[in-house]
Formats: structure tokens, C-alpha cells, sequence
């Protein structure tokens, strides 16, 4: 038998999971301004960057095809680590004793073993990094047969550096989060929803496997989103000596997309991450003398199907509680469906509440309302799940070690219907649907799905965002799916076989109904481009879910479903792992054929179904743009909404900051001409400093540059205000700081940029203008009032205006001139959910400002003149054409707005769920959308005239790009 090797590719920004994306995530900023990386080489004219390759690892990515014996007296994690450093010049691993501990060891019962072994760098864990050993131990002989997973040889950096305290590095992270919500914006801190609760918890010290490694700590944010009242449970990552984050992530494996600005109404749901501690502890065992009985009930779709009950030996009460299904495996335990109607969705997350309690009866026939519940579907298919894992597999629960298996059912979105499910990495949770949609319980590849979720988790473990979390939801569908079709023997050729939720509604067709149908023949052609981090569906984890899932469909459809489920299982659990992306899986997936004899024509089949779906080497490389790229793999995760990192442009220039091609060196700025002509240049010095959140008014550009402050304290920093022009030419230091600084604005002569004041702690803003060096703050006549996001032009300073006007708490936009020293209200002071960052052009000064968050998220574009004697809703929240806007950016001819989901609340592609620009009139009257590219877009600044410049994720890279005029209706 022959062996085949295939090496770890090269940095290939969005090819992997996430270990390709993390050095794009590695930005030494200022607080709230996430920098782009990536594209060492400058671009020339329109076309796209050349990527520097960076070897991320000499260690083989896929090993296969070998039959070289192991020690069979030892441990198989012990036998898995001799092979390695038997085989250093295959393998590259110097010290497999010392950098692999052991993640997991599953003995199928045919004899093969998989170890999953972690990498450790000096004994610190490297993030998503896992080898996997492959062997068979049979008649007393042991044999490798392969190996696959990530493993990274590049990494070299000194983990005894002095580390930021961990409370500093949680309340960064905190800080971090709390500054997204805000959604580029600015959020009162008196409205009345301000309060987000958000706290940290510390998860130790992390390598990011990115170039040569960066040090972080590893911190998880819960709290709410002062916006929308959702839970927050991110994974923040924070680099261990500067504290700024560098990289995070998020997301409950739900069934369906997280909520959004532009989410369909009938796909709701939540965006958070929990950890597995419960509190108040897991379920009570049954009580001593309880029984175990077989009763009945009628699942929502009107069948009457048999329940495993126990008899409570204390009440009498018959419960949801079925001790059968396990009762001869090891651990004895229980699969049990509990009444959580009491409780919001929000505070079960890893978490019992008290309220939540056993479904009980006095007799063993089901109530009715178990049934309208979903507790008798629940129940039920949680019993037919495990037969289906435990007899097609030998699978013993979801861990594969009999561990007990709890539902949650009846949970509510604050009182209202939660039309969703999730696994919680302890337990299923189902919604309770609404008036069209039943309990989420009540289809039985729902079920699959959740608790596929948890098998995933105990296996391959793929990260629950990007490509990996495409993944990740892929394989719970096909499985969820396959359970579905083989209890209820539907067959493959029926038109709703491969449906994924078609049985939820009351009153739609299955098709109608359906979440997803993994037949729906999406290829790599419409692959959603999402940064990591977003706050829509976590980069894209079920968007993209089926262009793998359909995949594994047509290999389903071609070989049977006994191979075919086979074969993804045998993927799953023995050769995929955290990191991975689509070419991986297509590799694990043909892997795994081939150790189950798979060859020939059928092998032929198996390809052919990732080929019809565009998983073929380089398949990133096709998805096109309609715009121009300026600077190609700005590689930004972070980069939603926000303003800190955006692109800035006025006349025929623009700047933007990035880092080296593998995102460790400091971050530089560049600028270029808005309409690509020539080469993009850097005009900060290298001098060991992140240089960040650059500005231009087409002449100089004005940026931060943070560095270091020599002496005992190692944390301290320096923040310095630089200049240069444009073309190039002596960069002058305007001002320094120990303070953070954000929300620079230049025009002219005139600086102006937002800080803490250090003695009161409040926001001020301050401004440097005809040359002076020492700068001045905009006087707002109120003691403990603040003042943010400024915006110059033409001498005059707009600002959001915050704290009590009258003795009532307000906001208010306002004007400073700084010839005259006159500050001027733009309209009265109110009480708004959030606002924008002011714009200013020859109409005047332009903002966005939600109002009233009961309005399904709309938001309001105002303008007002400079001397404020006029204020003009342009577009009325209230009014015939809202929109859901949280970007703006002006020319004096075109307004540009970040929108979500067009004009419309209900969508029918998921690519009009994204973020995308819509340009209009200055009077309010579109003129379209600006690009018809797929992925999200922006971060937008605009240029002269109709040219727009904005940050794009359709190639799964960030891209900044332009156009100079709006592409249309894109239909």
C-alpha cells in the first residue's frame, strides 16, 4: 500500500478554519481601533495584492496509506508519541513527549484507535492546534495506518516577557466587546438600555498560531447587548503583554442563523459562546426505589409513540426520565427532557437554572400539553438519536461514554416565542416556536442536528466559526438529517428527503418551511465572505453550511446511506480537527473512504461530489469582485461595523494601517489614490511602534502611533499624534500622551481626536489647530458632561454632546468653531438608543440615530445645518422607506449608508442578510446599491463625488476596495 503525504499549506488567508485567519487577528491597536494586516507587497493599478507565503508548519497536514507497527504494551497515547519522534524527518515534531498532551483516545470496536494529541509550546496551549495518530491494535499487534491535523513548527516566541495582570487583561476584553456593541457608533450613557452587565472570565494564557506566535490571554465576555437585550458570550483573546485584543470569536452551535439587523423575522435566534460549568450543579440521579416503565405519548404531528418514563419512588409521578436506552452500558445513565417554560433562553446557556424542573405526570400516558410543549418529541427522538449513534456506530452517547443526556424545552426569548435551538456544550435547548413554527423539538433532524452538535464537539472539536464552523454545522445536518430519514425510511429520492426542518410549520409546506435543504446545490461560487467576529451567524457557519453538507448529500445519494454515513462518521471522528476548512474536510472525507475500502468507481463518486460544489484546490481564488481592489488581504476580523479600523479617504487619497503578510510585525500606515493609479506607499516610519487608526483630508494624514515607555512599569504606554503628507515626506510628532487616543479627524490645520480626561475619567475632546502645539479642549460650559467622535472641516469641530442639560440627562450633536469659539446645538437634546459618528460636507452635518429600539432596529438619517437653524430628517425611522443603518460616510454629493437586508425585513438569500452600501441623494433618494459583490461590506469612506472606498469580505480575505459608482439593483 502505498503512502501519500500532503504537507500544510502555506498561509492561506480564509483557506482553513481559522489558523490561517488568526494573523490576520493579531492587531496591536488602540482601544476600539482593531487594525488590518496582511499584504506585505504594495498593489498596482486595480488588481489584487500578491500574498507573501509564510510556511505556518513543516509538519505533513494529511498522512495516509502507512502500516508501520507500534508498541502494543503501552498506551495508545504513549505508542502515538514514539511514532512521531520515531519519524522526526516526516514529521518535524522535535519533542512529542513534551509539546503533544493528550486531547482524546476512542478505540472503535474493530480495533482502530484515535489519538488526538494538542500542541503546547513551552507548555502553554496553542489554539485550535491538534495532531491525530491513527492505529489499529488487534491480535496483540499495534500498526500505524496515518496521521493528520495541525501542528506548527514555525513558532518562536518568549513566554517569559512580562505579562499584563490577568484582571487588566479581563476588563480589556470586556472593554473590547462593550465597544463593539456600540456598532461604530456612539451609545448615551444614559439610555435607558445602556447597561450591559458584561463580565470576564479568565481562560489562562493561549498561543496564536500565527507566524511566529503571539502570547494572549484567553478571556470569556457574558453579559447583554445593551441594543437588543440578546446574551453576549464571546471568546476574546487579548495580546498577554499589551492588552489590547487580537482576536475573538462566538456562537452557539444554534440550528438556525443568529439574530440580526436583517435577519428574517422566522429565523431568529442568539450569537454567544458558554463555557460547560452549569450552575447549581447537573440534574439530580433518580431517587433510590424510582422505576423505569414504558409509557406513551402523541408527538405534535399526531403519532402515538412509546416514552421510557421512571416512576419517582418519592412522588409517584410518572417522569420524562428513560433509564432503558443505557441501562447496560458502563455509566447507567439517563436521557431526561425537562419544563423550562419558565425560563428565557438567555439564562440557560450553560447554565440550570432552579426553575427549570422534570416533566412529571400521574399516569404514563403523555398529557396534551406534553405534546403542545414539544416534551413528547423531545423525549422521544433523544431516545432514537442515541439507538441510531450506538447502533450504526457503536457509539456510546454523545461523548462516546455514556454521558447522560438532558433537553431543555419551552424556553422563551424573554417571554416571547424563541423560534431556535442550540446545544450549550452540556445540553439540547429547544424553543418554543411561534404561531407558524412548532416547538423546535418537534422534527426529529432538529433533534439529530443539536445532538450531532455535542458528538462534534466530543470528536473533531471544529472551531464554531468560519470555515471549520461551516463545517461544524454541515456534518450536524447530514447526520441530523440521515437519523431523520432512516427512523421514518423516507427515501433518498423523495423531493423533502433532504429538507433540514421542513416538518416545523403549521401551516407551510415542508419546503417553504425548511431552514435548509442540503440539496439545494450551493457551491464555493456563492460562498458568503464573513470576518470572524461578526455579529452575523459567526462568519458565516450556515450560510455556507451546505455547499460541504450538499457534498456529503450526493455521496449519499451515490453510494448508500449505510457507506456514506459511514464515512462521514469515520471523517469526523478519526481524521478531521479543530482547524480545519472545506479543503481539509474534502481531504478527511476521501481519507476516511479510503480506509473503508472505498476505491474505484466509488472513489471516483466520492471526489466527484466535492468537484460539482467547487471544493477543489484554490477554489478561494475564484470568487470575484465588481469593484477595484486597492489593497488586497487586509485580513481584519474585527471589522464589522466599527470605525476604528476604517479605511479614510478625502480628494484622490486614501490611508489604512496593515501589518506583515503573517500579521506579527507592527502595524504601518500606507496610503494610495482612491482610483488605484500608482503604488500604494508607507509613510510611517519603522521604528518598533504600532502605528494605527490613520486619517486623511487628501493632503497629510494624521495617525497614532503606541509604543512602549521605557523604565519598571512594562505596561505603560505612549500615544503620539504624527503627521505626514500624503505623497510622502518628514513625519512630524504633534502631540504626545500616556492616554489612549481614538476618533482622530484632520482638515487642514485642525486635529481633533477624543480621549479620558485623567483626571475626571470623562470623554473629552481635544483639537490642535494653525500650528499649535499645545491642544485644546472643546469646552462644553457643564462639569460632567462628555464629548466624543469628532469630525473637522473648515475650522469647525462636530461632536456627540452627552450628560444633563436642564437637570435631564440628553444628547445632542453639536458645532465648535474654532475661530470663534462658538458651540452650537444641532437640534434639542434627547434621549436616543444609540448615534452615529457626525460627518460633515458643504449640506452640512450629517448623523445617524435610532430613537426607539421597538421599531424592529430602524434608524434615522438627520441632517442639520452648521448653524443649526435647520434639521432634516433625510430618512425617518418612522417614516415610508426605513432603513437599518449603522455606517455612514458623506461627500458633498452622496450620502452612503451600511444597511442590513435592503429595505425589506424578510430575505430570501442569505446574501442580502449582510451588511452591504446603499448610496443616495443628499435630499434621501436612492441611488442604489454601491456593489453587487457577495460577502459583507463595510467600514466605508467616501471619496469624491459617488466614489466609495470600503473594507469587503467577499473573497473570505478583506480586501479594501472602490467604486465609483453604485453598481444598481443588483437583480
Amino acid at each position: 500500500m502505498s503512502t501519500r503525504i500532503r504537507p500544510r499549506p502555506v498561509h492561506r488567508t480564509g483557506r482553513t478554519g481559522l489558523s490561517l485567519l488568526l494573523a490576520a487577528a493579531v492587531a496591536l491597536g488602540v482601544t476600539g481601533l482593531t487594525a488590518p494586516a496582511h499584504a506585505a507587497d504594495p498593489t498596482t493599478g486595480t488588481g489584487t495584492a500578491a500574498p507573501t507565503p509564510q510556511p505556518s508548519t513543516a509538519t505533513p497536514a494529511l498522512v495516509d496509506g502507512l502500516t508501520e507497527p507500534a508498541d502494543a504494551s503501552v498506551p495508545a497515547a504513549t505508542a502515538a508519541r514514539a511514532h512521531l519522534a520515531g519519524h522526526q524527518d516526516r514529521y518535524r515534531i522535535p519533542a512529542p513527549d513534551r509539546d503533544l498532551a493528550t486531547d482524546t483516545v476512542t478505540t472503535d470496536p474493530d480495533g482502530t484507535e484515535t489519538v488526538r494529541l494538542g500542541q503546547k509550546y513551552r507548555g502553554i496551549p496553542v489554539l485550535g492546534a491538534q495532531y491525530v495518530v491513527r492505529m489499529t491494535h488487534k491480535n496483540g499487534k499495534r500498526t500505524v495506518t496515518g496521521t493528520s491535523g495541525s501542528y506548527f513548527t514555525a513558532l518562536d516566541l518568549d513566554t517569559t516577557r512580562p505579562t499584563l495582570p490577568t484582571p487588566t487583561a479581563v476588563q480589556n476584553a470586556v472593554r473590547q466587546v462593550r465597544e463593539e456593541l456600540a456598532k461604530g457608533g456612539y451609545r448615551p450613557s444614559h439610555a435607558k438600555s445602556a447597561k450591559d452587565g458584561l463580565t470576564g472570565t479568565d481562560r489562562g494564557l493561549t498561543v496564536l498560531p500565527t507566524g511566529k506566535g503571539v502570547l494572549a490571554r484567553h478571556v470569556t465576555v457574558r453579559g447583554t447587548d445593551p441594543a437588543t437585550g440578546a446574551p453576549v458570550v464571546q471568546e476574546v483573546f487579548v495580546d498577554a503583554a499589551t492588552g489590547i485584543a487580537v482576536f475573538e470569536y462566538g456562537g452557539l452551535p444554534t440550528f438556525a442563523p443568529t439574530a440580526s439587523a436583517g435577519a428574517a423575522a422566522r429565523r431568529s435566534g442568539t450569537s454567544m459562546r458558554s463555557g460547560t460549568s452549569m450552575r447549581g450543579g447537573a440534574p439530580a440521579a433518580p431517587a433510590t426505589g424510582s422505576t423505569g416503565v414504558t409509557g406513551s405519548g402523541v408527538l405534535l404531528h399526531g403519532a402515538t409513540v412509546p416514552l421510557n418514563l421512571t416512576k419517582d419512588a418519592a412522588t409517584g409521578q410518572y417522569l420524562l426520565r428513560d433509564s432503558a436506552h443505557m441501562a447496560d452500558s458502563k455509566s447507567r445513565n439517563v436521557i431526561q427532557t425537562w419544563d423550562a417554560s419558565s425560563v428565557w433562553y438567555q439564562d440557560v446557556s450553560g447554565q440550570w437554572p432552579e426553575s427549570v424542573v422534570p416533566f412529571a405526570m400521574p399516569t404514563t400516558k403523555a398529557p396534551q400539553e406534553m405534546t403542545d410543549s414539544g416534551a413528547v418529541d423531545a423525549h422521544w427522538a433523544a431516545g432514537k438519536v442515541y439507538e441510531f449513534y450506538r447502533g450504526t456506530f457503536q457509539r456510546d452517547s454523545l461523548d462516546g461514554k455514556g454521558m447522560a443526556i438532558n433537553s431543555l424545552v419551552g424556553v422563551t426569548d424573554f417571554g416571547s416565542p424563541f423560534v431556535n435551538a442550540f446545544w450549550d456544550h452540556t445540553k439540547m435547548v429547544y424553543g418554543t416556536g411561534d404561531d407558524e413554527y412548532r416547538s423546535l423539538a418537534s422534527d426529529l433532524d432538529v433533534v439529530g442536528h443539536e445532538m450531532t452538535h455535542g458528538v462534534v464537539e466530543h470528536t473533531a472539536d471544529l472551531v464554531y466559526a468560519g470555515q471549520s464552523g461551516a463545517m461544524n454545522e454541515a456534518i450536524a445536518d447530514y447526520l441530523g438529517n440521515a437519523i431523520d430519514v432512516t427512523v421514518n425510511r423516507t427515501s433518498m429520492t423523495d423531493p423533502e428527503a433532504s429538507l433540514i426542518g421542513g416538518d416545523l410549520c403549521r401551516t407551510r409546506a415542508p419546503k417553504d418551511c425548511a431552514f435548509r435543504d442540503l440539496n439545494d446545490g450551493a457551491t464555493t461560487k456563492g460562498f458568503l465572505g464573513l470576518p470572524l467576529g461578526s455579529s452575523y451567524d459567526n462568519g458565516g457557519v450556515h450560510v455556507n453550511s451546505t455547499i460541504f453538507s450538499g457534498a456529503l448529500w450526493d455521496i449519499r445519494e451515490s453510494l448508500g446511506a449505510e457507506l456514506a454515513d459511514q464515512i462521514v462518521y469515520k471523517a469526523l471522528t478519526s481524521y478531521i480537527t479543530p482547524l480545519d476548512g472545506f479543503d481539509e474536510g474534502r481531504d478527511a472525507v476521501v481519507a476516511a473512504a479510503k480506509s473503508l475500502h472505498v476505491k474505484g468507481d466509488r472513489m471516483a463518486k466520492v471526489k466527484k461530489a466535492f468537484d460539482a460544489h467547487g471544493i477543489v484546490p484554490g477554489w478561494e481564488k475564484d470568487l470575484g469582485l465588481d469593484s477595484d481592489v486597492l489593497l488586497g488581504r487586509l485580513g481584519t476580523l474585527m471589522s464589522f461595523v466599527g470605525t476604528g479600523n476604517s479605511p479614510s479617504a478625502r480628494g484622490d487619497w486614501w490611508a489604512a494601517p496593515k501589518s506583515s503578510a503573517d500579521g506579527t510585525e507592527p502595524y504601518a500606515v500606507w496610503t494610495g489614490r482612491t482610483d488605484g493609479k500608482g503604488k500604494p506607499r508607507r509613510i510611517s516610519p519603522v521604528d518598533g511602534r504600532s502605528h494605527l487608526s490613520p486619517v486623511t483630508d487628501g493632503k497629510r494624514v494624521v495617525w497614532v502611533a503606541v509604543g512602549d515607555v521605557p523604565g519598571d512599569d512594562p505596561w505603560a504606554r505612549t500615544y503620539d499624534i504624527l503627521s505626514a503628507p500624503v505623497g510622502g515626506g518628514p513625519v512630524k510628532t504633534l502631540f504626545s500622551t500616556g492616554s489612549e487616543i481614538s476618533g482622530l479627524s484632520v482638515d487642514g490645520d485642525t486635529v481633533a481626536w477624543s480621549h479620558r480626561d485623567e483626571t475626571t475619567g470623562l470623554q473629552r475632546v481635544s483639537y490642535l489647530t494653525g500650528g499649535a502645539t499645545t491642544p485644546q479642549q472643546v469646552p462644553l460650559g457643564r462639569d460632567y458632561n462628555q464629548a466624543a467622535e469628532p469630525a473637522v472641516k473648515d475650522g469647525r469641530i462636530a461632536y456627540i454632546h452627552d450628560g444633563m442639560f436642564d437637570g435631564t440627562y440628553g444628547i445632542v450633536v453639536e458645532v465648535f468653531d474654532t475661530r470663534t469659539g462658538k458651540s452650537t446645538a444641532l437640534g434639542t437634546p434627547s434621549q436616543p438608543e444609540w448615534i452615529s459618528t457626525p460627518v460633515i460636507t458643504a449640506a452640512g452635518v450629517y448623523w445617524l440615530i435610532d430613537t426607539d429600539y421597538t421599531d424592529d432596529a430602524y434608524t434615522t438619517l438627520r441632517r442639520a445645518s452648521l448653524d443649526g437653524s435647520t434639521v432634516t430628517d433625510v430618512i425617518a425611522e418612522n417614516g415610508p422607506r426605513p432603513v437599518r443603518a449603522y455606517g455612514l460616510t458623506a461627500s458633498d454629493t452622496a450620502v452612503t449608508l451600511t444597511l442590513y437586508s435592503s429595505f425589506s425585513q424578510v430575505f430570501d438569500d442569505y446574501n442580502d442578510s449582510l451588511a452591504k452600501l446603499w448610496q443616495f441623494t443628499p435630499q434621501g433618494d436612492p441611488l442604489g446599491r454601491v456593489s453587487c459583490s457577495h460577502g459583507q461590506q463595510s467600514n466605508a469612506a467616501a471619496g469624491t463625488g459617488n466614489r466609495v472606498l470600503w473594507m469587503d469580505t467577499t473573497t473570505t480575505d478583506t480586501d479594501l476596495v472602490t467604486r465609483a459608482r453604485p453598481a444598481g439593483t443588483c437583480r
